[in-house]
């Protein structure tokens, strides 16, 4: 696994000084968070796929096998029917639509009729900029129940969630989504706020990494 930073995939490396985990071996880094806690869905990003330099689905097999009670949310590039349907084959994985990815709204308005299971769409900006050749952050009507809001200038950043924009994206949205937020989260405060303003969750490492969020922090928030 790499340390996601600022969106700037080709400056990634290998994890590193991770306070949670030792190796970028991807078991031993998906076990060190469950460890923490029992979290029911991981969200893994496949950078190979999404740069179409192949795939990652044997691994996530194994991931699967290894972590029999957990749910892996995956963006892998994907961009057709056909590798939708191969990576939402996979056991326990439940496939990523990245608005980056998707050169028309074809894929993500067939999804649910192609996958029993649905999607989950992912909304990509980096700063102020769009990721969305095909204009999906503007057609909330085909919009699958769970949508991320990923941030990518600010990931791995500790700049803070982008609650200007998850606002927005929500707004759109209506009351029937779940919206989750991605890049900037700096620790627990952040999470409380993302709760009160009543957003579904938060994709998360680089706090864990670097020992700002831990057993203690993840308790606190279970008690508030």
């Amino acid at each position: 696994m790499v340390h996601a930073r600022a969106g700037a995939r080709e400056r990634y490396r290998p994890l590193a000084g991770s306070r949670l985990a030792d190796t970028a071996e991807p078991r031993a880094v998906v076990a060190a968070f469950l460890a923490l806690h029992p979290f029911p869905v991981v969200y893994l990003a496949d950078l190979d796929a999404i740069a179409g330099r192949g795939d990652h689905r044997a691994l996530l097999a194994a991931l699967a096998a290894r972590f029999p009670t957990t749910r892996f949310w995956v963006d892998a590039g994907i961009d057709t029917e056909e590798k939708l349907r191969a990576l939402a084959g996979l056991p326990r994985v439940r496939a990523v639509l990245g608005s980056e990815s998707q050169k028309d709204v074809d894929l993500l308005a067939r999804a649910r009729a192609l996958v029993p299971e649905g999607v989950v769409l992912s909304l990509d900006w980096r700063a102020d900029e769009p990721l969305d050749p095909a204009g999906l952050s503007e057609r909330p009507e085909l919009w699958p129940e769970d949508v991320i809001v990923m941030t990518l200038a600010r990931v791995g950043t500790g700049a803070g969630p982008d609650l200007a924009r998850l606002e927005a994206v929500r707004r759109a949205a209506g009351p029937k989504r779940r919206i989750w937020a991605a890049g900037g989260v700096r620790g627990l405060e952040d999470l409380l706020c993302l709760r009160r303003a009543g957003f579904a969750g938060a994709l998360v490492a680089t706090a864990f990494h670097e020992g700002r969020l831990g057993k203690a922090e993840l308790a606190r928030l279970a008690e508030a």
